[in-house]
């Protein structure tokens, strides 16, 4: 895979999109490696405690072997569930994880290719301190997001809203969950896994399993 081809709905959108576009530090950058191919991430630096987890269980190894568990399409795939690793077929999983829970870190959009953490429902909305999903998502149109402007108490600004009409996203889950990162490269790898045939609790019939290395 070569580096520096960035999917273009991704810089068109999120570094000016998001509300950091001035910060300088480095970036860092992960492989998420599948049968179905590759997805390189982003890590933002404005979520300093998310970014710096998700790099110490990648080069753990924490992710390796662990399966995508949860998949729906135009909608996500959720996976870092440590039990998923020698999960029985048909077992639930969803509520692993390495033993704590991350504070909350809010502030970006569920723009289509947005890296997340999932999280137990709490007043708080701290996250999973392992498991992440990538948004897919739908195109979203002028009333649908001004009802979630509305509701949410927040604006979006004409970047963002150009990234959720033409591209896609999940406004929903915006103000609710952490999004600490972005897919750069590889949103068709997470189409496919989103489209895979699944059971009745949106857990892939066919296990997919993962693993993660910083490159950079």
């Amino acid at each position: 895979m070569k580096r520096g081809k960035k999917s273009l709905f991704v810089f068109m959108l999120l570094a000016p999109v998001l509300f950091y576009a001035g910060c300088k530090d480095k970036e860092h950058h992960a492989l998420i490696s599948t049968e179905f191919g590759d997805i390189e991430v982003m890590l933002y630096n404005s979520t300093p405690q998310h970014k710096d987890n998700f790099i110490k269980l990648a080069k753990s190894g924490f992710y390796d072997s662990l399966l995508f568990h949860r998949v729906i399409a135009n909608f996500m795939i959720q996976g870092g569930d440590p039990v998923s690793k020698n999960a029985p077929d048909g077992t639930t999983l969803g509520a692993g994880g390495p033993g704590y829970e991350i504070p909350a870190e809010i502030g970006a959009p569920h723009l289509r290719g947005a890296l997340a953490a999932a999280r137990l429902p709490s007043n708080d909305k701290r996250s999973s301190g392992s498991q992440f999903y990538i948004v897919t998502g739908v195109k979203q149109n002028e009333s649908e997001l001004q009802y979630y402007q509305d509701i949410k108490k927040i604006k979006y600004n004409e970047a963002q809203r150009n990234v959720y009409m033409n591209q896609g996203g999940y406004p929903g889950l915006d103000m609710e969950y952490t999004v600490f990162g972005e897919v750069v490269s590889g949103m068709e790898v997470v189409d496919k896994i989103s489209q895979e045939p699944k059971d009745p609790g949106d857990r892939p019939l066919k296990n997919i399993r993962m693993k993660i290395k910083m490159i950079d």
